[in-house]
């Protein structure tokens, strides 16, 4: 039996890409981000959270601004 090259993915279309997938699950990108700034938060880490809640406030406002009509 002769070894067979792995399968290649797919070709990406433009819902694959970075943009549209974060879109598409940003509630569940903040959602965790803010439980990954809640651990921290109890482990003392105030600084480490806020980086986290950062980055969530960013996804955030960049969604509303491309929502603006």
């Amino acid at each position: 039996m002769a070894d067979s090259a792995p399968t290649p993915p797919p070709a990406a279309d433009a819902s694959d890409s970075v943009g549209a997938l974060a879109e598409l699950y940003l509630g569940n990108l903040l959602y965790a981000l803010e439980r990954c700034a809640l651990s921290l938060d109890g482990e003392a880490k105030p600084v480490e959270a806020a980086f986290y809640r950062g980055i969530g406030r960013k996804l955030a406002d960049a969604h509303r601004q491309h929502r603006r009509p």
